[in-house]
């Protein structure tokens, strides 16, 4: 399973961007979670968003760390086999190296911002937000 970033940048305090991590052909997202996940130097790589299909399998789940919501949305398009991770109300903090990962099966709403949890990575796309 191969993981592609891309859509980081730089942008000014409140600003928005959409990060998309487009996920290998072949791989269908109704099988695997896919998480956002953001490393800082010197800091543990931290779960920013997951999205996986909900109980029963219709629809999608998500989740959102605490600094994040109401500012992020996580989506899926199965026909790009993409996720996207539209960014809000960017600041400063927001700064990080922001990374995608797959895993094929669901995660509860106790692992989803592990990242022991997850088996496929990509490279990262870089986002800093100036002040």
């Amino acid at each position: 399973v191969q993981l592609v970033e891309s859509g980081g940048g730089l942008v000014q305090y409140g600003g928005s961007l959409t990060l998309s991590c487009e996920v290998s052909s072949g791989v269908s997202l109704d099988y695997y979670a896919i998480g956002w996940f953001r490393q800082v130097p010197g800091k543990e790589r931290e779960g920013v968003s997951s999205i996986t299909n909900a109980d029963g399998g219709t629809g999608d789940a998500t989740d959102y760390t605490d600094s994040v919501k109401g500012r992020f949305t996580i989506s899926r398009d199965h026909a790009k086999n993409t996720v996207y991770l539209r960014m809000g109300n960017l600041k400063p903090e927001d700064t990080a190296v922001y990374l995608c990962a797959a895993v094929p099966h669901r995660l509860g709403r106790q692992k989803w911002y592990d990242p022991a949890e997850y088996d496929f990575w990509g490279q990262g796309t870089q986002v800093t937000v100036s002040s």
